[in-house]
């Protein structure tokens, strides 16, 4: 993974701007063509594909919502993952390795992960806000995190938090 940091430092220049994601992520894509990384251009790639389609579905050629795009987003990061522990059980290491790298690019483009500590201390508060009690209210609770959350804390780390707090 030779040119991935080129990459990376000229997004986060980007990124303190206050750009649109297809304005970093056209940033983004030109320095990866410029140093010819082609696993973050085909991460790129996707993005751009996957925003596009977002776009088409609501008939609409102006930008999609933050919110849209941060699904969008952590889409993508999942199937990347979920396909390197699919290629990682069976031992296919030299598959499973673009992905993980597809899915660290990807990532760049989401806010800032929180810590568990983090995520735990907005799962009490959601919990004491609502009243919640036991595992008939995770769905509740759930939901009331992801919104709060969206795109800052993996579902699963939400889930287990959630298990753990309300069990």
């Amino acid at each position: 993974m030779p040119h991935h940091s080129v990459v990376f430092i000229i997004f986060a220049a980007a990124k303190k701007s206050t750009m649109s994601l297809q304005d970093d992520l056209m940033t983004a894509m030109k320095a990866a063509m410029k140093s010819k990384d082609q696993m973050a251009l085909g991460a790129l790639r996707a993005i751009k594909s996957e925003i596009l389609l977002a776009q088409t579905e609501t008939g609409s050629k102006e930008e999609i919502s933050e919110e849209q795009e941060i699904k969008i987003l952590s889409k993508l990061v999942k199937q990347r993952k979920d396909s390197a522990a699919i290629y990682a059980e069976q031992n296919r290491n030299d598959l499973a390795e673009p992905e993980l790298a597809q899915a660290e690019v990807i990532s760049q483009f989401l806010p800032a992960q929180l810590s568990e500590a983090e995520i735990e201390q907005v799962v009490v508060d959601t919990i004491a806000s609502t009243g919640a009690e036991g595992m008939k209210d995770m769905g509740k609770v759930m939901g009331i995190v992801n919104q709060k959350l969206a795109g800052q804390a993996d579902g699963k780390t939400i889930s287990m938090i959630v298990k753990a707090k309300l069990a």
